[in-house]
């Protein structure tokens, strides 16, 4: 770079320097009250913003509560069409049971395999929160129970179990499938 060159560059610097200092000196006068209205609408905006925030906080919050809550009610509830489905070889062991008669000895043994299968798959059953519900002598739950008739009894109070045709079922305190039975009425 030539001296020329040099002193063109620092006259350059110089000039714009002294525009920037005229025209700091020539800004306009900023008042008092456009300084707090510029503050107002300023303080607004925060507000604003800031509750914005916090919604956002709490929708992601809620969002993620209701995945925490599907999720345990997928792993409690997840094995209801699998119960469903079980409880018909359940029904069919106790109805072959039923039909065993007691007294010949030669059925006997029959008769107690499959008294320990059933045994065996109730427990099964019960470890995996799958409750039975027979409420034979228990008042009538419309919750729990399904009513198939109602017969006059003056024996028991009205709307009592007297007979269960089919025991109903829970999973995890959720009714699976109701109970089937007969109620009493009054005579």
């Amino acid at each position: 770079m030539s001296t020329e060159e040099y002193e063109n560059v620092q006259n350059a610097d110089a000039q714009a320097n002294a525009q920037a200092d005229t025209e700091a000196n020539e800004a306009p006068e900023v008042s008092i009250e456009g300084l707090q209205a510029q503050l107002a609408t300023l303080a607004a905006a925060y507000e604003s913003a800031k509750e914005q925030s916090l919604r956002s906080q709490a929708d992601a919050q809620n969002a993620r509560r209701r995945a925490e809550q599907d999720i345990e009610k997928a792993h409690k509830f997840g094995q209801e069409k699998i119960v469903n489905d079980l409880l018909p070889v359940v029904d069919n062991l106790e109805r072959a049971l039923g039909t065993i008669d007691a007294s010949n000895e030669a059925l006997s043994a029959i008769a107690e395999g499959i008294q320990l299968t059933l045994k065996s798959f109730i427990d099964a059953l019960a470890r995996h929160q799958v409750i039975v519900v027979n409420p034979h002598g228990e008042p009538f739950d419309p919750n729990l129970h399904q009513a198939v008739s109602a017969v006059p009894n003056p024996d028991v109070e009205p709307n009592t179990v007297i007979n269960v045709f089919q025991k109903g079922y829970t999973l995890h305190g959720r009714l699976v499938r109701p109970a089937m039975v007969v109620v009493s009425k009054a005579p």
